[in-house]
């Protein structure tokens, strides 16, 4: 019998009697079918192949449209930048007279080789205007009149010094009228000493004002018994001062002091 290789009916006779679940008769049996298709897939790799470069020719270059993008954005004019104003920049002079302007030097007696500056005769400064310094004038210039004010504005308010001075370092100092040896006859005539006072010093601190009058009387240091509250009692019965006196005004002034006081003798 003559055997047709190109069909698998071969497989059959060859395998007779045989394990036809091995794998050797599957693959021979499967054997066309893979030749078919490794020759298709060879085929088409082939053909993509020989058509790759036809396909990239067939791809527009870029290059080109990049350099006339570049070409359009080159031509393109940016607006001018603006420039912020300089600051603390000085005025701008003012423009010339419209008449010429001649330095007024103040005539001064002084010897011959002391003087600095020769004075203008009358004759220099006819139809001219006198003014610190030399000025030559424009005829073409515009003639600026200078709005009117309104005039004074009267007195300028003067803010009161109500500073208390301290009396250390005052030039003219508050006094009692007549000297301090009368302000301290004054406090013996009018202090009531009292009865069991032991005696000592009694520190006082007051405020000479403007008028002379005292207030803000305080008591530093007492020795007890009544003996600052009869301190104060007697200082706002005194008399006026001379008030202290600053730059040759009267100004509000701090003043201490101490008051002796004697125990009383039992008779």
């Amino acid at each position: 019998m003559k055997l047709d290789l190109l069909n698998n009916k071969w497989l059959d006779i060859v395998f007779e009697g045989r394990n036809k679940s091995y794998g050797a008769y599957e693959l021979r049996k499967d054997n066309t079918k893979t030749n078919v298709r490794a020759l298709i897939i060879g085929a088409v790799i082939f053909s993509f192949a020989v058509a790759t470069p036809l396909l990239i020719n067939l791809i527009p270059d870029s290059s080109d449209d990049d350099l006339s993008l570049n070409e359009k954005i080159t031509t393109v004019k940016l607006p001018p930048k603006e420039e912020k104003p300089k600051e603390n920049l000085p005025p701008p002079p003012p423009p010339p007279p419209k008449v010429d302007q001649v330095k007024f030097v103040k005539p001064v007696v002084a010897k011959t080789n002391e003087v600095t500056e020769e004075i203008v005769k009358i004759e220099d400064i006819k139809d001219k205007n006198l003014g610190k310094e030399d000025i030559k004038g424009d005829p073409n210039a515009d003639l600026v009149l200078t709005p009117p004010g309104d005039g004074p504005k009267g007195p300028a308010v003067v803010e009161e010094d109500n500073t208390i001075y301290n009396s250390a370092g005052i030039e003219q100092k508050p006094e009692f009228p007549g000297g301090m040896a009368k302000f301290y006859k004054f406090i013996e005539n009018n202090y009531n000493v009292p009865s069991d006072s032991p005696g000592g010093k009694v520190f006082i601190q007051f405020v000479v004002e403007k008028d002379g009058s005292l207030t803000d009387i305080k008591v530093l240091r007492d020795i007890g018994y009544g003996t600052g509250k009869e301190a104060e009692r007697v200082l706002r019965k005194s008399p006026k001062w001379t008030p202290a006196e600053q730059n040759g005004k009267k100004v509000r002034c701090s003043y201490q002091l101490p008051i002796t006081l004697q125990a009383p003798q039992e008779e």
